[in-house]
């Protein structure tokens, strides 16, 4: 019965159930700006998940590539969760070396410094050339 009707799987729902994202419009709206791409195309919320794609992650607290290795739209634990997906080798190796560099915490501040003074503002713009944000 399984085989002659055939289930689609959603982006955003695949996406919610292997806990990339907290809630189902989050990974929606993930998608809809461009931070989510399935074999190295920009997709729709509705694109259909299939095992073996490829599918590269973005968001502001981490950046990988998975490759789908099972298909599922409801949510469980973390262990049954990171059983849908295996990351790829090259984004293991750039985790690590952004690990080692420190890439992710260059512009952090230490928690409750407030804003930067005027002085450490001059500082900033003759570091960056002008450039303050």
């Amino acid at each position: 019965m399984m085989s002659e009707i055939e289930i689609k799987f959603r982006l955003d729902k695949w996406l919610w159930a292997a806990r990339f994202f907290k809630t189902r419009s989050l990974s929606t709206a993930a998608i809809e700006s461009g931070k989510v791409h399935v074999d190295s195309d920009r997709v729709k919320a509705a694109k259909e998940v299939r095992i073996g794609q490829v599918i590269h992650i973005r968001n502001k607290d981490f950046e990988i590539e998975v490759t789908v290795q099972a298909l599922s739209f409801i949510r469980q634990g973390a262990p049954e969760a990171a059983l849908l997906y295996t990351e790829t080798l090259a984004s293991i190796a750039k985790r690590d070396n952004a690990k080692v560099t420190g890439e992710a915490g260059h512009a952090q501040r230490e928690r409750g410094a407030g804003r930067p003074t005027k002085r450490q503002l001059r500082d900033i713009k003759k570091f960056t050339g002008g450039a303050v944000g």
